[in-house]
C-alpha cells in the first residue's frame, strides 16, 4: 500500500515531536529522581544531625532543665531512618532517663554524648552513601542524556538534511522534464522511485511526453511529405519562383530561380533578403522592382525577358508572406517585336501611297485641272476625309511601333505652357467651330517653363481637345484649365458629355480599347501613346469622370526651377 506525501510529511514530523518528548522525558525523570534523592537526605539526615547538635548544646548548657533535651529526643525519636539507629536512640533514652533521676551525672553525660555522638556517625555515614548514590544517578542521567542526545541529533541532522531533498529533488526533476518539453524535447522522460504524489506526478508526465513525442513524429513525417510534395510542385514550375516569409527569411527557390540567381539552394534558402540582396545583383534589382515593365536578363549567353510577379501569401491573421514569380515572355516578346516590325514597315509602305493619293485628291479639287460638278466634289471630299483617316491611323500606329520598341525619339527642353495650349487650341479649332463647341481657357499667371518635348507634348494636348470635342454634344462648353501643382504644371481637358462609367476608368488608357456603347470611330490608340508620351517624360496622366456629367482628362509635367 502506498504512503501518500501529506502523509510521509505527517509521518516526520510526528517523529521529530517524539523525539523532542522522549529526550524531554528522560531528562525529567532523571532531574526528578535527582531531586527526590535530595529531599530524602534533608529530611531524614540533616534533621537527625539538628536534633543531635541541640542535644549537646542542651547538655552543655544543662541547669536541670530537661525540656530541651527532651524535645530534640522525641523529635530523633520520630525520624529513625537508618539501620542501627532504633537501637542507639532506644540507648540514648535510657541512659537519659537514668541521667536525668541522678545529681552526680558527670559519668552519665559522658555515655549521652557518647550515644549522641553514635547517632550522629549513623547520619553522617548515610548522607555520605546517599550523595555518592545521588552523584552516580547523576553521572548515569547525564551519560543517557548525552547519548541520547547524539542519537536525536544525528537522527534530527539526517532528517533536515534529507527530507528537503524528499521533497524539493522530485520538484526540480519535475520542472527540468518541463522545460524539456517546452523546448520539444519529447524524448525526455523523469524516473522516481516512488509510489507516492510524486511518483504519480512522473508518470503522467512521462505518458504525456510518450504521447507528444508520437504526435511529433507523426506530424513531422507528415510535415515532411508535405514539404516534398510542395518542394516536387514548385520545381516542377516552368517559372522561376522565390518565396520569401514576412520576416524577410527566404523559405524556398526553385531551379529556374536558382539557375537565374546563379546560385546553390544551399546560399538562398534560410538566408535573409538583405543578405542575399548583398551577394547577387539580380536579386537585390528584383526587391528594388516595383513596375510591371518587361526587363532582360542574359541566360546562358542569351537575352531573355521576364516580367515579374509578386503574390501574397495570406491566412486568417492577415499576410504571412509572398512569392515572387519571374515569368519567361521572351517568345512573346520576339512575337510583339516582329509585330512592331512589321506595323512600322507597312506603315511606311501605305504611307507613301496615301500621300500620293491625298496629292492627287489636291489636284482634282484644283479647278486648273478641271470642273467637277457637285456630285463628283463629294465623292472627292469623301476620299480625302477616308484618305486623312487613314494617314492619322498610320501616325498612330509609326507613335505605337516607336513607342513598343522603346526607341522613343524626346528632345526636351524648356517650353513655355502657354503657348503649347494656345498652338494645340488653334489645331482643333477648326473642328470645334464645326460642332459650335467653345473653348474656355482658364490660366493661372505667371506660369513657369516646363521641360518637356514641345512637339509631343502638343501632340497629346490635341489628342485630348480632339477627344473632348469629339464626345461632347453640339453648342456646349470645353473647360481647359493649367495650374501649378507643387513643382508640376497641370494641364486639364474637361467637357460636358456623356461620361464614361466607372469600371472602365482604368482601361481607358489600354492599346485598342474603346469604352462600350459609343459610336465614335477611332483606333483606341490615342490615349495609351498619350500615356506613353508623358510617363516617358516624368510626367503623369489620369482622368475622372461622371456618368451623365462629362470627363475631365488631366496631364502634369515637370515644372523649371527659377
Amino acid at each position: 500500500m502506498s504512503i501518500k506525501l501529506k502523509t510521509k510529511i505527517t509521518l516526520g514530523v510526528v517523529f521529530l515531536f517524539a523525539l523532542l518528548v522522549l529526550v524531554g522525558s528522560i531528562s525529567f525523570f532523571y532531574l526528578n529522581k535527582t531531586i527526590s534523592n535530595q529531599h530524602d537526605i534533608l529530611k531524614d539526615n540533616y534533621e537527625t544531625i539538628d536534633f543531635t547538635k541541640n542535644m549537646l548544646q542542651a547538655l552543655d548548657q544543662w541547669t536541670g532543665d530537661a525540656e530541651v533535651f527532651e524535645q530534640n529526643l522525641k523529635g530523633q525519636e520520630k525520624n529513625i531512618t537508618e539501620p542501627g539507629e532504633a537501637e542507639a536512640t532506644q540507648t540514648l533514652r535510657k541512659h537519659f532517663d537514668i541521667y536525668r533521676t541522678h545529681k552526680d551525672s558527670s559519668h552519665l553525660e559522658s555515655i549521652l554524648r557518647n550515644d549522641i555522638n553514635s547517632i550522629m556517625q549513623i547520619n553522617l555515614q548515610a548522607i555520605l552513601q546517599k550523595n555518592k548514590v545521588v552523584q552516580k544517578d547523576a553521572d548515569d542521567a547525564k551519560f543517557v542524556i548525552t547519548i541520547i542526545l547524539t542519537i536525536c541529533a544525528l537522527i534530527g541532522f539526517t532528517f533536515i538534511f534529507n527530507f528537503p531533498g524528499f521533497i524539493a529533488n522530485p520538484i526540480t526533476k519535475l520542472t527540468i522534464g518541463i522545460k524539456a518539453i517546452a523546448n520539444k524535447q519529447y524524448s525526455e522522460r523523469i524516473h522516481l522511485n516512488r509510489t507516492d504524489e510524486f511518483g504519480e506526478m512522473a508518470n503522467a508526465f512521462n505518458n504525456m511526453a510518450e504521447e507528444l513525442d508520437k504526435y511529433e513524429h507523426s506530424n513531422l513525417a507528415k510535415i515532411m511529405f508535405e514539404k516534398q510534395r510542395a518542394e516536387t510542385v514548385i520545381n516542377s514550375l516552368k517559372d522561376a519562383s522565390i518565396g520569401i516569409d514576412k520576416k524577410g527569411t527566404i523559405l524556398f527557390a526553385n531551379a529556374q530561380a536558382l539557375q537565374l540567381l546563379n546560385i546553390r539552394d544551399a546560399d538562398a534558402v534560410g538566408k535573409k533578403q538583405e543578405a542575399l540582396a548583398n551577394q547577387n545583383d539580380l536579386f537585390k534589382f528584383l526587391l528594388g522592382e516595383n513596375s510591371n515593365q518587361p526587363f532582360k536578363i542574359v541566360v546562358e549567353g542569351k537575352e531573355a525577358f521576364f516580367n515579374k510577379e509578386t503574390v501574397d501569401i495570406a491566412n486568417e491573421e492577415g499576410i504571412i508572406g509572398n512569392v515572387i514569380v519571374l515569368k519567361n515572355i521572351t517568345p512573346y516578346k520576339e512575337l510583339d517585336v516582329a509585330k512592331t516590325n512589321f506595323i512600322a514597315t507597312i506603315s511606311h509602305e501605305l504611307k507613301t501611297p496615301l500621300a500620293s493619293s491625298d496629292f492627287s485628291i489636291k489636284l482634282l479639287e484644283d479647278e486648273r485641272v478641271g470642273s467637277l460638278n457637285e456630285e463628283q466634289k463629294e465623292l472627292v471630299q469623301n476620299l480625302k476625309n477616308d484618305n486623312l483617316r487613314l494617314l492619322k491611323i498610320l501616325s498612330e500606329l509609326l507613335d505605337l511601333s516607336q513607342v513598343e520598341s522603346g526607341k522613343i525619339q524626346l528632345h526636351i527642353k524648356n517650353v513655355n505652357a502657354g503657348l503649347s495650349i494656345q498652338r494645340a487650341i488653334e489645331a482643333v479649332m477648326p473642328t470645334a467651330q464645326q460642332k459650335q463647341v467653345k473653348l474656355n481657357v482658364h490660366a493661372e499667371g505667371n506660369l513657369p517653363m516646363i521641360k518637356a518635348d514641345e512637339e509631343k507634348t502638343a501632340w497629346i494636348l490635341i489628342n485630348l481637345l480632339t477627344n473632348a470635342i469629339k464626345y461632347s454634344p453640339e453648342q456646349s462648353v470645353v473647360d481647359v484649365r493649367i495650374r501649378i501643382v507643387e513643382d508640376q504644371i497641370e494641364f486639364s481637358v474637361q467637357d460636358y458629355g456623356s461620361g464614361i462609367a466607372e469600371e472602365y476608368l482604368p482601361k481607358v488608357f489600354d492599346r485598342f480599347f474603346k469604352v462600350p456603347g459609343t459610336e465614335k470611330t477611332g483606333t483606341g490608340l490615342g490615349l495609351a501613346i498619350s500615356k506613353e508620351f508623358i510617363e516617358a517624360m516624368n510626367g503623369t496622366i489620369g482622368v475622372k469622370s461622371t456618368v451623365g456629367k462629362g470627363s475631365t482628362f488631366h496631364i502634369s509635367l515637370p515644372a523649371v526651377n527659377n
